[in-house]
């Protein structure tokens, strides 16, 4: 009997902006329930595979399955949630933090978006997690950094989604936050959720990630991650002269 599909597998993906290849033939599956570290430089892909697997870009080859089936279907049933940087929300768009939850419910929601009693207790609940609860009514562009880094992992937790991808999370986030939303990460992995982390913080990976995979292009490595941030791996990932031998 076959065990449980993957919640994200990628194999032999290619992905071009027009001339540049972002991704050559990656191949990586993350089991359900996992935590996944991706390491890489800026430019190695690791955006590009996160839009790859909720269906922002399509491969110009290989395929992608988000919990055994099509990307579209994972997107269509919310089961998929792609968390960017902080500073990818716009400051001075006129919508409070709350609003901004809500919208991780849409799926639920049916065609004319009206929020239910259960879509409104989501969003409550989600904000009292990450620590927001009092400042729902706040308009997105007052928050700090780390603040509405937190707003966008709430809206993944409204969702309820079974995969989450996390662009730099920790990327200009203050102490405070990093800790809050690292302690909402563990206690996610803890239920069964699926995480994949893209991060530069290789102090707070191990305790965060049981698994790794660096990238520049293509899976250079993965696996525990104990054994993939070794430093010959890493000067390959980061493209630094391999480390003397003594």
């Amino acid at each position: 009997m076959s065990g449980p599909a993957p919640a994200l597998a990628l194999r032999g993906v290619t992905v071009r902006y027009g001339d540049v290849v972002a991704l050559e033939e990656v191949d990586l599956t993350v089991g359900a329930g996992e935590a996944c570290g991706l390491v890489g430089v800026n430019g190695s892909g690791k955006s590009t595979l996160f839009r790859a697997a909720v269906g922002l870009v399509r491969p110009v080859a290989g395929t992608v399955e988000v919990l055994g089936g099509s990307v579209e279907r994972a997107r269509r049933a919310g089961l998929v949630a792609y968390v960017p940087q902080a500073d990818d929300l716009d400051r001075d768009f006129p919508v409070d933090v709350a609003d901004v939850v809500l919208m991780g419910r849409y799926h639920l929601m049916g065609r004319r978006r009206r929020p239910r009693p259960a879509d409104r207790a989501a969003v409550a609940a989600a904000l009292e997690r990450v620590g927001l609860a009092d400042l729902a009514d706040r308009q997105v562009g007052r928050l700090s950094g780390g603040q509405r880094q937190r707003v966008l992992l709430a809206r993944a937790l409204a969702q309820e989604a079974r995969l989450l991808l996390l662009d730099e999370p920790f990327t200009g986030v203050d102490a405070a936050s990093e800790a809050a939303v690292t302690a909402v990460l563990r206690d996610l992995v803890a239920d069964g959720c699926t995480l994949v982390v893209s991060t530069h913080d290789l102090t707070m990976l191990p305790a965060l990630c049981a698994r790794a995979a660096l990238l520049h292009r293509r899976v250079l490595a993965e696996g525990p991650t104990a054994e993939v941030l070794t430093p010959d791996n890493l000067a390959r990932t980061f493209g630094l002269d391999p480390p003397e031998a003594p």
